[in-house]
């Protein structure tokens, strides 16, 4: 072995000496033993140690416990009270690769998607009033690593506090190129809450056109396209607002739908310079028309607006509103309304004699009982109609007045731009 040399041991004499040279040699032996041992280690350990070195490494190795790669951090577990459109985040080493899903008590999948930057699932569906669900978060499969994890919560019950939606358009409808989408509400909407309500109202329009919500009121929101609707155009709207908030304390009641259709275009653009209506159908003057506008002392208004509404026959009555003197009490034959402050087409056979010459209306649109009725019976709510040159701009705001701004301007009334 090693570092151990040969010793040479004369042998003693006599009988004490020969017990003396055994007991050294005995001596020796087991020292080269133990050195033997010594340096021997590994697998070749001594049997007394146990197989092992030392007596610590008798015991077997506690087991590394099983990590998580993913983890719900919101809505908390077994939360209660949950809003109805609530995000789920999660925590996840591998968000690229992770799924979300989000299921009722019968195993019903809420529609849903995943946000994979901000590491959260969004619904897009309101969730059940008083209802239970779970979210189930997987990754793909690691080594030694739970790659599932579920969570459970609770939607709150459904609140005293409701707001009321509408659709002033219902489906089946065809109107003109400029009708724009109308949404009201029956409470005010206060403004911190109102991109919230616009994210959830969806506009869907064949061919595509570009287009926004424009608040008319807290009350009331519209949507126009960036130009006139195109001719022939399929319309839809999706609106979910069950369970939105609107307010303190106050939730959209129900969700609804509408598909329309855009008729063909029709566009009627009035001169005070000549006194007459060019009527455009599809792009093509179709008719010129003859008119008298509001004389000096009530003006028409300038501007671009919309058929707001259309009656065959009705009563203008406005003695309670000007007095004997200057009101009046008319029957009224093929009106269509393009202002709230009574502004309409209309036929008015009193005045056919100045038509085309001078200017004797209360602030309407007096054309002929014949073109009256020509008119009537091709025009639909929506249908435009420009008014130039008069002594008085038009209000935004007095009529259906979306087309009585820029694009940029309209923009600016949507909560989200």
């Amino acid at each position: 072995m090693d570092g151990i040399r040969s010793v040479e041991l004369a042998a003693p004499a006599g009988r004490a000496g020969r017990r003396g040279w055994r007991a050294a040699v005995v001596t020796l032996l087991a020292g080269t033993l133990l050195l033997t041992a010594a340096c021997s280690g590994g697998d070749d350990s001594p049997s007394w140690q146990g197989g092992g070195n030392g007596a610590a490494a008798s015991e077997a190795p506690s087991p590394e416990p099983t990590l998580s790669t993913v983890a719900v951090t919101s809505p908390a577990a077994d939360a209660t009270g949950v809003e109805a459109w609530s995000d789920v985040k999660f925590n996840s080493e591998d968000p690229e690769n992770t799924t979300v899903k989000v299921t009722d008590a019968k195993g019903d999948e809420v529609k849903g998607a995943v946000d994979k930057d901000e590491n959260l699932w969004r619904p897009t569906e309101s969730m059940e009033w008083g209802k239970k669900y779970t979210v189930t978060v997987t990754t793909p499969e690691a080594e030694g690593k739970n790659n599932t994890t579920t969570s459970s919560f609770t939607v709150m019950k459904k609140p005293a506090n409701l707001v009321r939606v509408t659709s002033f358009l219902a489906d089946g409808q065809t109107v003109g190129v400029g009708m724009p989408l109308i949404m009201r509400f029956g409470r005010a909407i206060p403004e911190k809450y109102r991109a919230d309500v616009e994210r959830k109202m969806v506009v869907t329009a064949t061919p595509a056109q570009e287009g926004v919500w424009h608040w008319t009121s807290p009350t009331e929101v519209h949507y126009r396209p960036q130009t006139y609707w195109k001719a022939g155009s399929k319309v839809f709207y999706k609106v979910q607002l069950k369970g939105v908030k609107m307010g303190d304390g106050w939730y959209g009641r129900s969700d609804l739908t509408v598909d329309m259709k855009i008729g063909r275009s029709m566009i009627m653009t009035v001169s005070n310079k000549t006194k007459k209506m060019t009527v455009k159908q599809d792009g093509k003057v179709i008719k010129t028309i003859p008119v008298s506008l509001g004389k000096p002392k009530t003006p028409s208004s300038s501007g671009t607006m919309v058929v707001i509404e259309k009656k065959e026959h009705t009563v203008f009555d406005t003695l309670d509103e000007l007095g004997p003197e200057e009101g009046y009490r008319t029957e009224i034959d093929y009106a269509q309304r393009i202002t709230w402050s009574g502004q309409f087409i209309h036929a008015a056979p009193w005045s056919e004699g100045v038509q085309g010459r001078s200017n004797v209306s209360h602030g309407c649109v007096n054309v002929s009982m014949a073109m009256g009725k020509w008119l009537f019976d091709r025009t639909l709510m929506g249908d435009v109609i420009t008014v130039t040159g008069t002594e008085e701009k038009l209000k935004n705001g007095n009529g259906w007045t979306d087309w009585n701004m820029s694009w940029a301007e309209y923009k600016k009334g949507s909560a989200l731009h």
